[in-house]
């Protein structure tokens, strides 16, 4: 038993494929053929129909197109002496479907019996001009499906009897002694004879009929994939095919959105025991996937995912049903009376509310006939209105292997919740072989993916980055992650791509990862983008293990974080705007990255790489309390005042710090001593303490002047006042002491300024770009906990930022 779809015979080239298939298993058999209308044939006669009810006189344009395509097919796989009988049965069919089509028109009105009988002629019309092609090579019978499958009256997606469609197969094969018949799928006839269809994809469902009604040895699919795959491969990229499967899981995965099978298809076949194989029309030779009664055993837990669209949550919900039998009976009938499937089932333990799952099609009938249902209760007060959810999707997890296995809901849950996919319901059947969960239509696809990375991908975890700022220490990033890719992938697991990249100017995206050998010039040719617009783009693409790294001092940037946060984007931040900011806001972000299980870290917000902000939490994580901070934390003022020895001007050794990349990029931040209060303070609130940037008081060194106008004026100004910093570093030398610019905090206050510091003090001997920064805690009272290291350059700092990125990455 064959099956062909719509794609293997959209075109004479894919027909021809399709009968050397049926020929080849000739050889082992009597063959039948079903066979679906040509690819696109049923949505172009449903278009003709509707535009004919409507009035619109273009549909016999679409018919006379769909006439020259069927007959174009037919003149290139017939010979010349074999095309006049096909083109005559053609151009009849086609002839029928323009007089059906007009008295439409005429009427203005479509009905679903009238539709039915449109919607059969593609499959019709198709199994003839194939029947003609496959029948000149060997003997062929046609056999119309209309006098085999008996259906009951319900146009559009007629119930099939099963035990009279069986006698009239096993009548007709008795009475046509052919070794090869040709089928039309998807349709059918109720007992007097009125064509019926079995629903959209019923052509796999007529050839599982068929299969059981001849008690044929397999029933074969041919489509145009490799069989049934863990995931839809149109949302991730990594699905591979299941090789074998049970009726169950089948049944299950094709239930829940899987496109290759039919639901209905399996259970014929399943209560005959037959094996049922899906293969690609287009590689024959792939093994596609068996479904049988005991297929071989898995190491997968779960056999595949799955998901069904447009879909709503119907909630009856009141103190009215509790402890009253009957409500969830009534609420059935209620919707079974307008034939409304219920997809999900779920209740609160308290019979408090019942909330089902239904076609988001169905909801206008389904609230007016549950409403009338519970009118009194409704208008008593003791329950409320039926309310409707729309935009959600379901997603399962389907698999033999889940019974009896526990942690699979736990891993399910955690993956998704770490991705910020809210789960609006849950359902699974006692089986243990599904597990449902109702999320947001929107975040399907990123959940498809977390899921398969869960389930099918334990080596690798997929990390999209988007990255704001690629200047100085930004591009060294970016070359830091193009070096590292393959290692952190191989070593760590990680596939960490880069999805976006902005500046002030331009913003380029590549969903797929772009190219860190090319993106200078792809940036500078890429369109504008604001910072709204940066945000948005995150949220709407709603990449799975998303992270914003900002690697600017822009103070617009840390307003969108919390937006961020909020959807479980995780937020690397260079910028010490956010963790300076009023505590408020800064506890503010640091709750939201708890609240929706995702990072907001800013390790180089202190000592450029240096683990300092991560060995506080250590500290304070460990139950240590700090009692004192004491630091050098400016790269920069610490390589100034270790430069400059009065042979050549303050100003100049300030304009070398900046162009070797050790200042913000506005230098004053760092001599005013800005940066390092905002420094200490973030040190302190991660120790604990709530303090404001006014509580931290700075003892500045530069003259007022200094601090007004630009940059320029800035540097015109220190050299004005050469004369100045020559005068505190001839006082500090000549009482044998180094200026330092130190940070202080203890007993809640923090202060920052010049000292002169002697050989005995920690920091004294502090050189180049060097940070320190000494803890003074009940565990180390006495001698402190001491770090120190390189607290300035693009170098250090990017390979903090990128030690970051790989902590959020691996939450």
């Amino acid at each position: 038993m064959l099956k062909f779809g719509g794609t293997s015979v959209a075109s004479a080239e894919n027909i021809e494929k399709s009968c050397a298939i049926a020929l080849h298993a000739l050889a082992g058999g009597p063959v039948v053929m079903v066979v679906s209308a040509l690819g696109g044939t049923t949505d172009a006669l449903i278009g003709a129909g509707r535009a004919a009810a409507s009035g619109d006189s273009r549909y016999r344009e679409a018919l006379a197109q769909l006439q020259q395509r069927h007959l174009a097919a037919a003149q290139a796989l017939l010979p010349p002496a074999g095309q006049p009988d096909v083109t005559a049965t053609l151009t009849q069919g086609f002839s029928e479907l323009t007089q059906l089509c007009d008295g439409v028109f005429a009427l203005g009105e479509l009905s679903a019996r009238t539709l039915d009988r449109l919607m059969s002629y593609g499959e019709l019309l198709s199994s003839q001009l194939v029947c003609a092609v496959i029948g000149g090579k060997t003997p062929a019978a046609w056999a119309d499906a209309r006098q085999l499958i008996r259906t009951n009256s319900c146009f559009g997606k007629a119930e099939v009897d099963p035990a009279a469609t069986r006698q009239l197969v096993q009548a007709f094969g008795q009475k046509h002694a052919h070794a090869l018949w040709v089928v039309p799928g998807f349709i059918g006839a109720d007992a007097e004879g009125t064509t019926t269809t079995l629903g959209r994809g019923g052509s796999d469902y007529t050839a599982a009929l068929l299969a059981a009604a001849l008690d044929a040895d397999k029933l074969e699919i041919w489509t145009d994939v490799s069989g049934m795959m863990t995931a839809d491969p149109r949302l991730v990229a990594r699905a591979r095919p299941i090789a074998g499967i049970s009726y169950q899981e089948a049944m299950e995965l094709s239930y829940f959105g899987a496109k290759v099978l039919y639901p209905p298809t399996i259970q014929p076949v399943m209560e005959r025991g037959i094996p049922l194989w899906i293969k690609n029309t287009f590689a024959p030779a792939d093994y596609g996937t068996l479904v049988e009664v005991d297929p071989p055993h898995s190491p997968d837990v779960v056999r595949g995912l799955s998901s069904i669209g447009q879909l709503a949550l119907l909630n009856l919900e009141g103190s009215g049903m509790v402890g009253i039998p009957g409500f969830s009976k009534r609420l059935f009938e209620a919707l079974a009376r307008k034939r409304i499937n219920v997809v999900l089932i779920t209740q609160s333990s308290s019979e408090y509310s019942i909330c089902v799952g239904v076609a988001a099609a169905d909801v206008p009938a389904a609230r007016a006939v549950v409403d009338a249902e519970f009118a009194p209760e409704i208008g008593a007060g003791r329950i409320a209105p039926l309310r409707p959810e729309l935009g959600l999707a379901i997603v399962a997890l389907v698999g033999e292997n889940m019974k009896n296995h526990p942690g699979i809901s736990g891993r399910l849950f955690g993956a998704l919740g770490q991705n910020g996919v809210n789960i609006r319901a849950i359902a699974q059947g006692s089986s243990e072989r599904n597990i449902s969960t109702v999320i947001r239509s929107e975040d399907v696809p990123k959940a498809i993916n977390v899921l398969h990375e869960a389930f099918f991908e334990p080596a690798y975890k997929q990390v999209n980055l988007y990255v704001l700022g690629p200047g100085n220490v930004g591009g060294k990033l970016l070359a830091q992650l193009a070096q590292q890719q393959a290692h952190l992938q191989q070593q760590l697991g990680l596939q960490v791509r880069v999805v976006a990249i902005a500046n002030r100017r331009h913003c380029v995206v590549d969903e797929n990862g772009l190219d860190l050998a090319t993106w200078p010039a792809a940036l500078a040719a890429a369109g504008p983008c604001t910072l709204d617009e940066f945000t948005q783009l995150i949220l709407s693409r709603n990449l799975r293990n998303s992270i914003l790294v900002d690697v600017t001092a822009n103070p617009a940037a840390a307003d969108h974080y919390a937006a961020l946060l909020e959807k479980s984007v995780a937020v690397v931040a260079c910028n010490k705007v956010a963790a300076s900011s009023a505590y408020a806001n800064y506890a503010r972000l640091k709750g939201l990255a708890q609240d929706f299980n995702t990072r907001f870290l800013f390790e180089t917000n202190v000592g450029a790489g240096l683990p300092i902000i991560g060995t506080l939490g250590d500290l304070t994580r460990s139950g240590d309390v700090v009692r004192r901070l004491e630091a050098v934390l400016s790269g920069t003022l610490n390589f100034v005042f270790n430069n400059y020895d009065g042979s050549r001007p303050f100003a100049e050794v300030v304009r070398q710090a900046q162009a070797e990349g050790y200042t913000e990029p506005d230098p004053r931040l760092d001599l005013s001593g800005t940066d390092v209060a905002r420094k200490i303070l973030i040190l302190a609130r991660e120790a604990g303490h709530p303090l404001e940037m006014s509580d931290v008081q700075i003892e500045s060194f530069l003259p007022a002047s200094c601090l007004e106008g630009d940059v320029e004026a800035f540097y015109e100004q220190l050299a004005v006042h050469e004369a100045h910093f020559r005068a505190l570093y001839d006082a500090a030398t000549a009482a044998g002491k180094r200026l330092k610019f130190v940070a202080r905090y203890a007993d809640g206050t923090a202060a920052v300024g010049l000292q002169a510091v002697l050989p005995s003090h920690d920091v004294y001997e502090l050189r180049g770009k060097d940070n320190i920064v000494l803890f003074y805690t009940d565990r180390y009272s006495e001698q402190p906990l001491v770090i120190k290291g390189a607290g300035a350059g693009a170098e250090v700092t990017a390979a903090g930022v990128f030690a970051d990125i790989i902590r959020a990455a691996r939450l």
